[in-house]
């Protein structure tokens, strides 16, 4: 069943945190104590990213980590969690959001199959991709996401799109909600947040760290 209240939670969200198999380890327990640190950092939304595994070993990370995401188990009220470009799996499991890509299933189709309700968010890398993600008819998609805005080893086939695509992209005064992402750390977000950014998304920063819980509680307290 659709969570109603999912396209809401969106627009709360502050900062958005990938579990990401590049960066975490899915073949040891490192994989559900990330999570969980993710979990208790106060992440506004997770998005489970594992582009190298195949359909089954996802579905399989997905089911070691869908425990957390019970109302206490972690956090009071945990937050939506997210699969990339699976529809399948986002479609075989209650309440599951999708994050989709420029070269993945079209979002009107995507939201064809998810139905009402569930979160649906689209990377864009250019200003016209951010006015097209807009265009698109309303309920079509949650979120979008911006950037590479700084050179990262996440999107190694994009060039980064610096500052002054966030100021563009800013100055639509966009009816969604939008995630700046690529590179993003700790030092540069507040310039970031300064260009227009609302929500932020940091990979390695956060799963590289020591401390996940702690980068990502601090990624949250730079917003006013």
């Amino acid at each position: 069943m659709a969570d109603p209240s999912a396209p809401a939670t969106v627009a709360r969200a502050r900062f958005y945190a990938l579990l990401d198999t590049g960066y975490t380890d899915p073949g040891s327990n490192s994989w559900e104590t990330t999570c969980q640190a993710l979990l208790r950092g106060g992440a506004g939304l997770i998005q489970l990213r594992a582009k190298s595994e195949s359909p089954a070993e996802r579905r399989r990370l997905l089911e070691r980590i869908l425990p957390f995401f019970e109302p206490g188990r972690i956090v009071p009220r945990p937050p939506p969690l997210i699969v990339n470009d699976d529809l399948g799996l986002a479609c075989a499991f209650p309440n599951l959001g999708l994050h989709v890509g420029q070269d993945d299933i079209p979002p009107e189709e995507a939201r064809r199959s998810l139905g009402p309700g569930r979160i649906l968010g689209l990377s864009t890398h250019s200003l016209d991709q951010a006015r097209a993600a807009l265009a698109l008819p309303p309920g079509t998609l949650d979120y979008f996401a911006v950037g590479p805005v700084f050179p990262t080893a996440t999107k190694p086939d994009y060039p980064s799109v610096g500052l002054d695509l966030v100021r563009r992209v800013a100055a639509l005064q966009p009816t969604l909600p939008f995630f700046c992402i690529g590179g993003i750390t700790l030092e540069n977000a507040p310039e970031v947040i300064r260009a227009g950014a609302r929500g932020l998304v940091a990979v390695s920063t956060v799963l590289q760290a020591p401390d996940p819980a702690a980068v990502v509680a601090a990624f949250n307290q730079l917003h006013p």
